[in-house]
């Protein structure tokens, strides 16, 4: 694999119209420079040429459907109807939450080929800003797990290495949204499932604060705190772009937020940094084992926060992370056993689940209800240390993986720097931090490693910052160059 930490940020571009960005493509759009006929066929042609390769996109759309519906997107914007910044814009929501018309497998043998009559809410809102749904973006069994693969689709292919692992469980969007197959993509993150496919893939990634943007509606909307959804794309403004679309209230989610941060999505990037405050938290004080070369590639990339102005100091957090490990844990189990519980005890359902579903569901079925409680005590308390650190620190910055993408045959690393993982996502140890919080975190992307594989950072801010994040996500984009390196099979 080539070092592409040498080429130009040029050096392997697409052209044509899916080389817009997604900003780029809207306002070409709505300018009557392209039609949405012209702009479905373009992505669809690439769907065509890279898909077999990496099999992103599952649960193809008709085309003969789509074809009309973007006839019906031309006809809007000549009677001067437009129905928002996505309208005529291709999409493929992830295959983990239902979209109405559209097969929803959630990744099982128990779902496939099950037609959804319900929109997500995020969907929902994706649809009335005129986005075209052409399939389904690729997700590993209820989305447990940072490798795209299950039973009903198969594996997700790494865009810059088909023999490598997308990353998961968002895997299918981090991969679409690299290779230019959409322009943007949903994904929706608990433990890292924006983050680690954006890792993997080259692209920006952000888990949203909780109640940013609505996840559901479900069966269960008041405990649920760690599933959210989010935007991914390869660039700031254009996850800005989707993420206008994607954040506010909803009635049916009573914890969703009536947020300026809102209308500051919409609005320009670009703010003076110079001597904002980073603190890099790195492996955590050595806890955190990491791919050899990984760690050494991350930190290098920390020059570019200085380029733009900021301060950059080693940070460190007084707490048993042990004991946050646990915690998370338990508040992990105890949300997939609620969620899944059914399906567990239907025997002849269990037979289909996969293991690690298996587990999880155990594990909180097993709980007490004084344990759940103690955890979440232990994350208010980590809370409580991180809210400190930002008295001294604007952005805690730490790597957004702690392995380069792996062999796409195994199920998951077994081993991280000769340490053993114990559980099938311990490897993803890295991601819980900003997720224990409920604090919005971005994953940037920072260069290439020893072999070639990307690697990415992890920008976290205070609570509820998601626009501050996404305007230092800007800048340091702007000055690294790194999103602007593509992957070779765009050759």
């Amino acid at each position: 694999m080539p070092d592409f930490s040498s080429l130009p940020a040029t050096g392997i571009a697409p052209s044509g119209i899916v080389a817009h960005t997604a900003t780029g493509l809207s306002r070409a759009i709505h300018a009557r420079e392209v039609s949405c006929v012209e702009v479905l066929d373009a992505y669809l042609a690439q769907v065509d040429r890279l898909n077999p390769v990496v099999n992103a996109l599952v649960a193809m759309a008709d085309r003969g459907a789509l074809h009309a519906l973007a006839a019906e997107r031309d006809a809007q914007l000549a009677r001067g109807q437009s129905l928002g910044p996505l309208h005529g814009m291709p999409q493929a929501p992830k295959d983990i939450a239902p979209a109405a018309g559209m097969v929803t497998t959630r990744g099982s043998p128990l779902f496939a080929g099950q037609v959804t009559t319900t929109d997500a809410v995020v969907f929902e809102r994706m649809r009335a800003s005129g986005a075209l749904f052409i399939g389904r973006t690729n997700s590993p069994e209820f989305g447990l797990g940072g490798h795209t693969y299950n039973p009903v689709y198969g594996t997700t292919r790494n865009a810059f290495d088909p023999a490598r692992s997308a990353g998961g469980s968002s895997g299918g969007a981090g991969v679409a949204v690299a290779l230019h197959m959409l322009p943007v993509a949903d994904g929706s993150d608990m433990m890292g499932s924006l983050r680690t496919p954006a890792a993997f893939n080259n692209v920006y990634g952000l888990r949203t604060s909780p109640g940013l943007v609505p996840h559901g509606p479900s069966e269960e909307v008041f405990f649920q705190q760690f599933s959210v959804t989010g935007p991914m794309a390869r660039n700031i403004p254009d996850l800005a772009l989707l993420l206008s679309v994607q954040a506010g209230f909803d009635e049916r989610l009573p914890l969703t937020r009536r947020s300026d941060d809102v209308a500051a999505f919409g609005q320009p990037l670009e703010r003076d940094f110079k001597g904002t405050r980073i603190g890099w938290l790195g492996d955590l004080g050595g806890y955190l084992p990491t791919d050899p070369g990984l760690y050494i590639t991350c930190e290098k990339a920390l020059g570019h926060f200085r380029t733009v102005g900021c301060t950059v100091e080693k940070a460190v957090v007084d707490f048993d992370l042990t004991q946050l490990w646990k915690a998370w844990l338990d508040l992990r189990s105890f949300s997939v056993a609620g969620a899944n519980a059914a399906l567990y005890h239907d025997s002849a359902k269990r037979a289909q689940l996969k293991p690690e579903a298996v587990w999880e569901i155990q594990r909180g079925l097993a709980l007490t209800a004084m344990q759940v409680y103690d955890a979440a005590r232990v994350r208010t308390a980590w809370y409580q240390v991180l809210r400190g650190l930002f008295t001294r620190f604007d952005f805690l910055v730490l790597p957004a993986a702690q392995v380069f993408p792996f062999d796409a045959s195994l199920d998951w690393p077994h081993e991280v720097a000769g340490c053993r993982m114990d559980t099938y996502h311990r490897w993803m140890e890295t991601v819980v931090p900003a997720t224990m919080a409920a604090l919005p975190a971005l994953a940037a992307p920072a260069g290439f490693g020893p072999e070639g594989l990307p690697a990415s950072l992890q920008i976290i801010g205070p609570a509820q910052s998601d626009a501050a994040v996404l305007q230092i996500g800007h800048a340091y984009d702007l000055a690294s160059g790194y999103s602007r390196v593509h992957s070779p099979l765009l050759r």
